[in-house]
Parts: C-alpha cells; sequence; structure tokens
C-alpha cells in the first residue's frame, strides 16, 4: 500500500462515524429495533457492531504492530450480537464508542511508516497471513458497508 492508497483509505474511515451518527440521529425506537427478518440484524445491532468491531480492529492492528507473530482470534458475530446484550445497548453511547475508538486508531495509523503496514498475524481462518494494510482496507470500508445497510433498513421500517 502506497501513502497515497493509506491516505485515501484513512480519509474514508475517519468520515464514518459522522456519517453513521448523522444516518441514525433522531430516530426512533422503533425505527432502531426494526428487523426485516427475525434472523437480520436491526440498526441498533449494526451501532453495537460497529462499536466492537472498532475496538477489535484496535486490538489486532495492534497486536501485529507490537507482538512478534501473533495469532489472531476468530469470532462469531452473530454470536456476540446475541451474547453481548446488542439489544439493551444505548444508540448513542454506542455511536460515541465508535467514533471515539475510530479516532484514536486513527491516531496510530497516521504515525505509521509504510514498513509497519506489512506487518502481519496469522488469522486461524484464512490461509494466509494478514496485515495492517489489509487491516486498514477492511476499517475504510466496513462503516460504509453499514451505513448502506442503516440506509436501506431505515426505508423499509418506514413502510412496515
Amino acid at each position: 500500500m502506497t501513502e497515497t492508497e493509506l491516505k485515501k483509505h484513512l480519509d474514508l474511515a475517519e468520515k464514518s462515524p459522522k456519517q453513521i451518527a448523522a444516518a441514525v440521529l433522531g430516530l426512533p425506537d422503533k425505527t432502531l429495533r426494526y428487523k426485516p427478518t427475525p434472523d437480520k440484524w436491526c440498526i441498533l445491532e449494526i451501532l453495537a457492531h460497529l462499536a466492537d468491531m472498532e475496538t477489535l480492529y484496535a486490538y489486532r492492528m495492534r497486536q501485529m504492530l507490537a507482538d512478534k507473530d501473533p495469532v489472531l482470534a476468530p469470532i462469531d458475530q452473530d454470536a456476540w450480537a446475541k451474547n453481548l446484550g446488542y439489544m439493551e445497548s444505548s444508540p448513542p453511547e454506542l455511536v460515541a464508542l465508535y467514533g471515539l475508538n475510530r479516532h484514536a486508531t486513527l491516531q496510530l495509523l497516521r504515525r505509521l511508516k509504510a514498513e509497519d503496514l506489512k506487518k502481519s498475524a496469522r488469522h486461524p481462518e484464512k490461509d494466509h497471513p494478514v496485515t495492517v494494510a489489509d487491516y486498514v482496507q477492511m476499517m475504510s470500508k466496513h462503516g460504509p458497508n453499514h451505513l448502506e445497510q442503516i440506509e436501506r433498513l431505515k426505508k423499509a421500517a418506514g413502510k412496515a
């Protein structure tokens, strides 16, 4: 990943918490909890997922940057949603946590040198090492993907 590509990914990643916050501001509880089907997430669960994944991304990248030969633990995101009280979470707190953790991670990533992006870890679910650069790319796409999902859920909730 070049410095220009890194900057592009970090700029995208920086916008996401504000976009998510704007998308959910003032939504009624009924809309936040609307599920198109019982096995699909509602907006509230997406917000909790974003907050948790931001913590996870931060931890995993720190492992790669600081530890020798780290191994990343896989997670089951649906089990996290089910078992970590996502439906009892406070939307404003989740949005704030997502934004604050993203900000802290971006501060770290902006201090990196090009060679740091090549640092890696073993992920048991992958057949290859994952790098800090891989996680920067994932992080920059994660929020926008869920923003689209939130917008679709808002429209569907309005029709329900």
